[in-house]
């Protein structure tokens, strides 16, 4: 417990007591890490960085100058009740960027995954689930109670409404309002952000056969063009279908939600 041997704290930095520091940890000038902060192995704080409330921080984490991580939320309900902020390994994140501690309506919960890239000025949410691999570009911000899976990317100046749902692989442009759930490998273009296609550069990027790519372009033509609603098309997609990532979009679907879908243009 404490500060680790191997630690480099400057001697300008405030660590208060009661705050776990890992080895090989560097905390560099003017930085503050609160009494209930854990920063796991290889963490590197750059310089006037603040890290408060219970917060874990993942081994080789590096956050850069003017961040603040586990402030409480930004939210008129949060009355002080005592919430958490979990950041994976290896997360790079950048000049300006605030991730916020949940709300006990929320779960009491904000989590982020491992190996994210969060770019200059963009801001986590009370009560957010971030999945691995995300990239979240420079001034984006990610609402309250909003899930991002694994390998999303959110382009700059864009925002992401409360409660929203972005499926696994899906890119959202630069510039743009979602203010619903967006599918699994799903394009999002456009001021009012609109389901434009799939994020093919991606998955052909991501090594996906090519077998998996006709079939969800295959899928999503039906879900453009098929009879019935939405949810009811998707119903229809999972019947004889032999892709796990048509599967995933199924899924994604039909699984519980607090908003509406983007639906293909």
């Amino acid at each position: 417990m404490g500060i680790d041997p191997s630690a480099k704290v400057h001697a300008s930095a405030v660590v208060e007591p009661g705050a776990v520091i890992g080895a090989g940890c560097q905390i560099g000038p003017f930085c503050m890490v609160g009494p209930e902060v854990v920063l796991g192995q290889g963490v590197v704080l750059k310089s006037h960085v603040v890290v408060t409330g219970k917060t874990v921080v993942g081994e080789a984490t590096e956050i850069f100058s003017f961040s603040v991580i586990g402030e409480i939320p930004q939210d008129k309900k949060f009355d002080g009740e005592e919430t958490r902020l979990e950041i994976g390994a290896r997360n790079r994140i950048r000049e300006h960027v605030t991730m916020n501690t949940g709300t006990a309506g929320g779960g009491g919960l904000t989590k982020v995954g491992d190996d994210g890239l969060f770019m200059a000025g963009c801001h986590i949410a009370h009560d957010a689930y971030i999945g691995n691999n995300v990239i979240v570009v420079n001034s984006a911000a990610i609402a309250g109670h909003c899930v991002l899976e694994d390998d999303v990317i959110v382009g700059g100046l864009s925002g992401v409404h409360q409660f929203v749902r972005i499926g696994r692989g899906a890119i959202i442009g630069a510039v743009t309002m979602v203010t619903n759930d967006v599918i699994p490998y799903g394009l999002v273009q456009a001021e009012r952000g609109q389901l434009d296609g799939l994020n093919l550069v991606g998955l052909k990027r991501s090594g996906v056969a090519r077998a998996d790519i006709t079939a969800l372009r295959a899928a999503y033509q039906m879900l453009a063009q098929g009879e019935g609603a939405f949810q009811d098309r998707a119903k229809r997609l999972g019947e004889d279908n032999e892709s796990a990532y048509v599967d995933e979009i199924v899924n994604f679907v039909l699984g519980a939600s607090d908003r509406s879908f983007l639906t293909p243009s």
